[in-house]
């Protein structure tokens, strides 16, 4: 893949996860339906896991294999369930995209989220900080996350 070419698939890359972060965050399900991949992975086992600063023990321990949500439809289901009565604000920083073939990528992005239930709701606040490890498909109508998984730095409740 020559130079011109790769730095087109990056930016198409980097476009495709803004939409996810705005899709979600909108509630835009139709939208959002076009970001995976058939066969998609969403695999959230650390994702409310934060390594403690002097044991280095993840808290709480990592989930198990059903937080892992595989194919098209497990995924926007999940991810549905997961915000639609709730206020999100995702932010996704500084990816770091490597094309790995003509059809494959990966990348790494350094992420914030802010979610709490919606007004007349009882109160809940959640700030997370922490990173989207990512491989994406290049198909027919262009690039599509294949997995994703969340990891944290760190989990604010309130």
């Amino acid at each position: 893949m020559d130079d011109v070419t790769r730095l087109l698939a990056i930016e198409d890359i980097r476009q495709l996860k803004a939409r996810y972060y705005r899709c979600m965050d909108t509630k835009d399900w139709e939208g959002l339906a076009k970001v995976f991949a058939p066969d998609a992975i969403f695999d959230l086992r650390e994702v409310n896991s934060v390594r403690h600063p002097l044991t280095g023990l993840w808290e709480p321990p990592y989930g198990g294999e059903a937080d892992v949500h595989r194919g098209h439809a497990a995924v926007l289901t999940m991810i549905r369930d997961a915000v639609t009565k709730l206020i999100t604000v995702h932010h996704g920083h500084m990816g770091e995209v490597e094309i790995t073939s003509d059809t494959t990528a990966r990348a790494i992005w350094a992420m914030e989220d802010v979610i709490s239930n919606a007004p007349g709701e009882p109160a809940m606040h959640l700030h997370g900080y922490g990173h989207y490890h990512d491989t994406y498909l290049k198909l027919d109508g262009g690039w599509a996350i294949q997995t994703t998984r969340i990891t944290r730095l760190r989990l604010s409740r309130g």
